[in-house]
């Protein structure tokens, strides 16, 4: 799962709870689709390298993996600082790393019975639903409703990365998440990231400037990739897994 520590950040800056940006979120909105572009890319690269080189595949994963996180950090505090010339690209292969190393989670759900393409359509076409209503409703928050939900998400997302952790920890000593638990895991996850696409609309504005629309990107970009894992997880996770 990508990180979410800017998230956490926005949340903190939230709470003055007056409207800094406006206009940020309608100004992050190409860049948002831009990256989801690129990581489609991505995957579909990896997908390919999947197909002909398996082996090649796990290699790279990690090195792409390391390189994707340096990259979260590095072009997150840059685009913060309004550096956006700079920002941008490295945004950009960031979006192209994550895009490749979700290559093995959509083969998986390729290869799944009772999801495959018809899955992921519908795992893409629940993460547009979600903007559409998470735009009506988190721009209609009231202060108090806005930060009670911002706070209950931002607990849910640490304890979910919580437990992701541990479950990744009993995977490597050959302990493998019991069916039941992992559609539970994967059911709250993708409510967590639901409640976290209408805490967008509430936080960015009162977080970033009209100008600051590259890191407000980010975070919504965070909220919908990680929206379609946790969806093509549960249905993983619903339909049996290899």
């Amino acid at each position: 799962m990508s990180n979410t520590s800017n998230f956490r950040e926005a949340i903190r800056e939230a709470k003055q709870n007056a409207l800094v940006g406006p206009n940020v979120i309608q100004n992050a909105l190409p860049f948002v689709g831009g990256g989801l572009v690129l990581t489609a890319v991505g995957t579909w690269g990896g997908l390919g390298v999947i197909q002909t080189n398996p082996s090649l595949f796990m290699t790279t994963f990690w090195v792409a993996l390391i390189a994707e996180l340096a990259l979260f950090f590095v072009a997150r505090g840059i685009a913060e600082k309004g550096n956006n010339g700079l920002a941008l690209p490295m945004l950009a292969t960031y979006s192209l790393l994550s895009g490749y190393t979700l290559a093995g989670l959509v083969s998986l759900a390729l290869r799944t019975p009772g999801v495959g393409l018809t899955g992921m359509g519908i795992a893409a076409m629940s993460c547009g639903v979600t903007f559409i209503m998470a735009r009506s409703v988190g721009s209609n928050l009231s202060d108090e409703d806005g930060m009670a939900l911002t706070k209950t998400v931002r607990l849910g997302i640490i304890a979910l990365v919580v437990v992701m952790v541990a479950q990744v920890v009993l995977t490597l000593f050959g302990v493998y998440t019991p069916q039941p638990f992992e559609i539970a895991i994967s059911g709250l996850g993708v409510l967590l990231f639901v409640g976290a696409a209408v805490v967008d609309f509430y936080v960015l504005p009162r977080a970033y400037e009209d100008e600051q629309y590259l890191p407000a990107a980010l975070s919504m970009y965070l909220t919908y990739v990680n929206l379609f894992i946790f969806i093509l997880r549960l249905m993983i996770a619903i339909n049996g897994r290899d």
